[in-house]
């Protein structure tokens, strides 16, 4: 066997292609670095937005921020960053067509490069304008990343293999959430001093993935289904699975650029109207939604000061223990997702969710709001369990099967999936006090009644043939056959 690959199951893994996976996925570990970040260093930023507040608003006794305007301006620099990844997923069907898969990730690292800075400088430049502004286009490179990244690694992944490669762009992310949270700790970098470095730290993986993107090949799919390059495409084919005759993996291409080429293009609104477009669009927006209004990220955001809020002695150490145990068991999803499914693991965490969310109510209102005593330790675990189902299924995976390489598809779904946290966290939060998680079980519940009779099963399918059983639909089946008996009554007739 050549050197420079290895053998699990049937493929070959290429050190091309853990080359190009590791480097994809440094976007992923970004979102996820940036998602905990904000969370730990808290009082800290506040200190310092106060500061920065009285030394402008000079004089003797310069009064510091009322408590009000120092939440919403807090509220502000948590939410910016969704509000940047929303716009940032709006423009990745454009970038990934126009400059490929690999360029658009290569230019991202400019708007990664530009927020980190600003939010490190942020203190020396005495501004939490820097901050806020830093965090939005953080926000942006992130939800470029979060197209970007599993549609790349889900195209150069060899199908067999495409449910672990692709699971690695949640495991980046969550790692990214508990490095993040680590870091964030007093005794570290969440100090008065060190907290402008933990915000900036993120520059270091935007730089290394510059430097290592330029020796990772293109996505041969892009090549042949976008660019009409064929011979790039194969040489592309050859370096990713190490094969020297890839004509299988080519006429599988082809055979799909001929059926998309049958098909006129298509608008967003053409995507609901017509049939064939409907359903895998449908699918891939609610998977989307099922992760954001599970609750999973907005507890991200929030969970120190939920814990704080609970009376938990030491928040900060009890998020990261929540952490801990969600890296690991989206590690175990690694190898579980191509014996059990895709389908099978979604509906196993959105079933355990609603459960968790259920006895999180219940512990709150009795506990804390009826008798006003801390939660215990063991409550705390139903809360880890919401990080363990969490990690289980893979919503951007199935999404990415769905997807195909129409950009139009993937920017409306990710545009749709960025805000939705925030906006139904922070209003139930204040609404509806301790019951907050009813509201992400009733989403919980609707989401799995979905899922369970809406959403096939993927694994070990080509992305031909998961278009394949979308294209012929009863409607469309039922129109094809209508025109066939009109034709075979107009030969009749013709021959009479």
């Amino acid at each position: 066997m050549p050197a420079g690959f290895h053998v699990i199951g049937k493929e070959r893994v290429t050190g091309t292609l853990v080359l190009a996976t590791f480097t994809a996925v440094l976007g992923s570990f970004q979102c996820g670095y940036n998602i905990g970040v904000i969370n730990a260093p808290q009082k800290v930023i506040e200190q310092s937005y106060n500061t920065t507040w009285m030394q402008r608003h000079g004089g003797e006794n310069p009064a510091p921020i009322d408590p009000p305007t120092l939440t919403t301006l807090w509220s502000f620099s948590v939410a910016i960053f969704s509000i940047g990844g929303m716009v940032g997923s709006f423009l990745v069907g454009v970038a990934s067509e126009w400059f490929g898969r690999k360029r658009a990730m290569l230019l991202n690292n400019t708007l990664g490069f530009i927020g980190g800075a600003l939010m490190g400088l942020s203190k020396l430049g005495q501004s939490y304008e820097m901050v806020i502004l830093g965090r939005f286009i953080i926000g942006a490179y992130s939800g470029m990343a979060s197209g970007l990244v599993p549609m790349y690694v889900g195209e150069i992944s060899p199908t067999a293999l495409r449910g672990a490669l692709g699971t690695l762009h949640q495991l980046a992310i969550v790692i990214g959430i508990l490095i993040a949270q680590i870091f964030g700790l007093d005794t570290i970098l969440g100090t008065e001093e060190l907290w402008p470095l933990l915000l900036g730290l993120t520059v270091i993986p935007t730089i290394l993935q510059a430097i290592l993107l330029p020796f990772c090949p293109e996505s041969p799919r892009y090549l042949y289904l976008v660019c009409n390059e064929e011979n790039k495409a194969k040489k592309s084919l050859k370096r990713f699975t190490g094969k020297m005759d890839v004509t299988d993996d080519l006429n599988e291409m082809k055979e799909e650029k001929r059926k998309m080429e049958m098909e006129s293009k298509v608008s967003i609104l053409q995507l609901f109207r017509t049939p064939q477009y409907r359903q895998p669009i449908i699918i891939a927006i609610v998977l989307h939604l099922s992760q954001q209004l599970s609750g999973i990220n907005a507890i991200f955001y929030y969970s120190t000061s939920i814990f704080t809020a609970a009376g938990v002695e030491k928040p900060i150490h009890a998020t990261i223990g929540a952490g801990a145990v969600n890296t690991v068991f989206t590690i175990v999803s690694l190898f579980l997702i191509e014996r059990v499914g895709r389908r099978t693991l979604h509906l196993v965490g959105l079933g355990g969710m609603a459960v968790c969310t259920i006895l999180m109510t219940v512990a709150l209102v009795l506990l804390v709001s009826m008798f006003h005593i801390s939660l215990p330790p063991s409550l705390f675990k139903y809360r880890w369990f919401i990080q363990i189902v969490e990690a289980l299924p893979p919503p951007f995976l199935l999404f990415c099967d769905f997807s195909g390489p129409e950009g139009s598809r993937l920017s409306f779904c990710l545009f749709c999936n960025w805000p939705t946290a925030i906006v139904i966290y922070l209003p139930s939060k204040e609404l509806l006090g301790p019951y907050v998680f009813v509201i992400f079980t009733v989403f919980l519940v609707i989401f799995f009644i979905f899922t369970y009779f809406k959403v096939p099963e993927t694994r070990g399918k080509t992305f031909d043939q998961i278009a394949k059983g979308f294209r012929r639909t009863p409607s469309l089946l039922d129109r094809e056959i209508k025109d066939a008996q009109t034709e075979l009554e107009y030969l009749g007739s013709d021959t009479s």
